[in-house]
């Protein structure tokens, strides 16, 4: 076996500025509307081109196994489905939470199908790697596409979108929470209102950001409706919405500086994110974390690093 030097990716993070369950259909997949932002906290991917067929990984990722690693599965999905010959190497430094509703193991998945689409020259276009992604992942597709965007269905339809440049405080409370639980209680909400890409260039981007807490003057009312089965079930996410909301701390004199719109859950969780209107400000709060969570000031993106 023989390979070339080992090529670095980078795997952005995502957050769910917001997610409303529409529906759900025959086959128990659930319906989404939600609009995703690219962060710069990422996973780095490292890939080298074996001439013995062979995808393997270089390392091991705490508590996933090779067969189950999404970075992996993509490797081996793209090389069946290609008909490729060689085969590669695949690292993966993890610097994004499992388990943390930010995407990482997607965006793992969708850097490997990138990279390898050139590194093997499959050169296949973008559009057919997202269907090829939708397999591996819902949120696959969305990262494969490399554009902010507005994503329905169950994450297959994706229309892009410019987002106001953000800085965000997220923070991971110390819990892995399972998405299939999330979306499997009894107690989730499954019948928001279908929304139109029209309403948000009616209220403006910013709506996605600074919408509030409740409905007035035609302003669309957003949140994630995931959110509160997550936080019922999970007193850390609960916690860290009521501290990154300044409703608990005994230290709090008023709201965080620069804060804008309300403290979210992204995706089934467990990190919560706020945005705010500096680096400064964003690293402020992030500072003044409670020791037991883990946080990161964090900037949007206006596309993924590799979107070309």
């Amino acid at each position: 076996m023989s390979a070339v030097q080992a090529a670095r990716f980078s795997a952005p993070a995502k957050l769910n500025l917001f997610l409303h369950v529409v529906g759900r259909r025959a086959d128990g997949y659930h319906l989404i509307q939600s609009a995703m932002q690219l962060i710069d906290l990422a996973d780095e991917i490292t890939v080298a081109v074996r001439d013995d067929g062979r995808v393997v990984r270089d390392g091991t990722v705490a508590g996933v196994a090779e067969d189950d690693d999404l970075a992996i599965r993509a490797g081996r999905l793209l090389q069946s489905a290609a008909g490729v010959a060689s085969g590669a190497t695949i690292g993966v430094v993890k610097r994004i939470p499992m388990g943390g509703g930010l995407g990482g193991g997607s965006s793992d998945a969708a850097t490997v199908l990138l990279a390898l689409n050139r590194l093997w020259q499959v050169d296949w276009p973008r559009e057919r790697l997202m269907d090829l992604g939708l397999r591996l992942g819902a949120d696959v597709p969305f990262f494969v596409g490399g554009d902010n965007a507005f994503v329905e269905g169950i994450g297959e339809r994706i229309t892009p979108i410019d987002l106001p440049a953000t800085y965000f405080a997220v923070v991971h409370p110390g819990v892995s929470v399972p998405t299939a639980a999330i979306f499997g209680a009894p107690e989730l909400t499954r019948d928001s209102e279908v929304l139109k890409i029209l309403d948000f260039s009616k209220n403006g981007p910013d709506v996605l950001l600074d919408a509030p807490a409740t409905g007035g003057s035609g302003r669309l009312v957003l949140r994630n409706d995931l959110e509160p089965v997550a936080a019922a079930r999970f007193d850390a996410v609960r916690e860290a919405l009521d501290w990154l909301s300044r409703r608990v701390d005994p230290r709090s004199e008023g709201d965080w500086a620069g804060a804008r719109g309300p403290a979210r859950m992204s995706g089934s969780g467990a990190c919560v994110f706020r945005a705010f209107d500096s680096a400064d400000h964003a690293a402020a709060c992030i500072a003044a974390l409670p020791i037991r969570w883990n946080g990161w000031s964090a900037r949007s993106l206006a596309a993924h690093p590799h979107a070309g």
